[in-house]
């Protein structure tokens, strides 16, 4: 294993050492029998492809975190959160811009209908004065039957 710098060493046997009755590591080294070296494969495979995964994340590490720091600290970095923040800041005003149009949109537009059923309960209240109970009921523009103010 020192020679060739292996992280793996295998020992595949049908006489164990006499401290083991199936497949184990002694010294460091996998030790089983033939029937047990396929599924001892695969574990060992996976390992390695693990530890190969693990290594490769710290390589540069060092370097990564001083670039990373170097990026964070930089005039560029500080110009992009600028934009950001000025970009949302924008929206925000946009946003209450827009709302205090509508605000008023809304308010004239209440006013209009307001008017305009008042226009009517005028003009129906005068017809209605005029013409009696021959004007046909409007049941909006009347009192409900136990608000009625005047009978007739």
């Amino acid at each position: 294993m020192r020679a060739k710098g292996a992280t793996f060493g295998v020992l595949v046997t049908d006489a164990f050492p006499k401290d083991m009755e199936r497949m184990g590591q002694k010294d460091g080294i996998w030790i089983c029998s033939f029937e047990e070296f396929k599924g001892l494969c695969f574990v060992l495979r996976e390992s390695v492809i693990q530890i190969s995964h693990a290594v490769s994340t710290q390589e540069n590490k060092g370097e990564k975190m001083v670039m990373l720091y170097d990026y964070l600290t930089s005039n560029e970095f500080r110009l992009q959160i600028e934009a950001i923040v000025e970009g949302f800041t924008q929206m925000a005003k946009d946003l209450e811009t827009e709302k205090r149009a509508m605000e008023q949109i809304w308010k004239k537009r209440e006013k209009q209908i307001q008017k305009v059923l008042l226009n009517t309960t005028h003009m129906y209240g005068s017809v209605k004065g005029i013409a009696g109970n021959a004007i046909a009921e409007i049941k909006t523009l009347e009192l409900p039957e136990g608000d009625a103010l005047v009978k007739e």
